[in-house]
């Protein structure tokens, strides 16, 4: 174990840095910013986003397919209204996943931003 490690940020590749950041801003409502040089959202809690533009960047495929760019990462958003948070996170630029594998729509529903990244957004009352 290291001695006083705390979680610093998380770092999305994308091939339009600003582009997803303002699609999680809008999703998330955390505070804009630029850290080292990038764009970057900062929840209340201290949680960190930070967006980097990869030339080379290659969405990844979902559900996996062997020989294609797998997933590596996804997050799941805790909402208090499925539904609606699909609608506004669909009016923001997601698209919804066209396989679904939650057992009903209103517990989790997985979606993929602007870069490819699948999310999804899950029902804050199944936290336990």
């Amino acid at each position: 174990m290291i001695n006083q490690v705390q979680f610093g940020n998380v770092m999305i590749d994308c091939a339009d840095d600003v582009e997803l950041c303002s699609f999680y801003e809008n999703l998330l409502g955390w505070k804009r910013d630029v850290l080292f040089g990038r764009p970057a959202l900062i929840s209340e809690n201290g949680l960190v986003f930070l967006f980097s533009k990869e030339d080379d960047y290659i969405p990844p495929v979902w559900p996996e397919e062997p020989t294609r760019q797998q997933k590596q990462i996804h997050f799941d958003f805790q909402v208090a209204d499925v539904q609606r948070a699909v609608t506004e996170a669909i009016r923001l630029g997601a698209r919804r996943a066209e396989a679904q594998f939650g057992s009903v729509e209103d517990d989790f529903v997985t979606l993929f931003d602007p870069a490819g990244h699948p999310f999804c957004l899950c029902a804050s009352s199944n936290i336990g």
